[in-house]
């Protein structure tokens, strides 16, 4: 028999070591808009400060179209938002066939400049053969006319 005590939580040490994929390799990506001085690329490749930004205000859509299928272990979220208090949410579907999608995580956040004005989200997961990742970022549940934003989006 094993036992462990409730809330003992032991990290996977496997995903915490596992090096992030090489989008601008394996990966095309699609976007719903960008802000030409924000651009998608600064926030999935390594190197960039600031990362995307959307050009358009409303719900937003990022995808990652896999060259060939590949295994995900994790998915890495940031999001970074000082001067507008919002509740966001986003939502990361995936793909085997290319053509239907699973949702594996919904999650809503409240920034808030004078309190929580970062999220920081590692999503483990275990996907041998992963086409397509899409992430829809609605950047403010009760206010179409913000715009969406993403520091960094690591896959591993």
């Amino acid at each position: 028999m094993q036992k462990r005590i409730i809330g003992d939580s032991r990290p996977d040490t496997v995903s915490l070591t596992t090096p992030y994929l090489n989008l601008e390799e394996l990966a095309d990506v699609e976007v719903s808009s960008e802000d030409a001085e924000h651009p998608i690329e600064a926030a999935l490749l390594p190197g960039f400060s600031q990362g995307w930004r959307a050009g358009i205000p409303g719900k937003q859509t990022i995808r990652l179209l896999f060259k060939q299928a590949q295994a995900v272990k994790g998915i890495q979220l940031d999001f970074l938002e000082s001067a507008l208090a919002r509740t966001q949410q986003y939502v990361v579907r995936i793909s085997v066939d290319g053509q239907s999608f699973v949702e594996i995580v919904r999650q809503q956040w409240n920034f808030n400049p004078q309190g929580c004005t970062a999220e920081s989200e590692r999503h483990i997961v275990d996907l041998p053969a992963v086409s397509i990742i899409e992430l829809h970022i609605t950047p403010d549940i009760s206010d179409s006319s913000v715009f969406a934003s993403l520091e960094k989006m690591r896959v591993f």
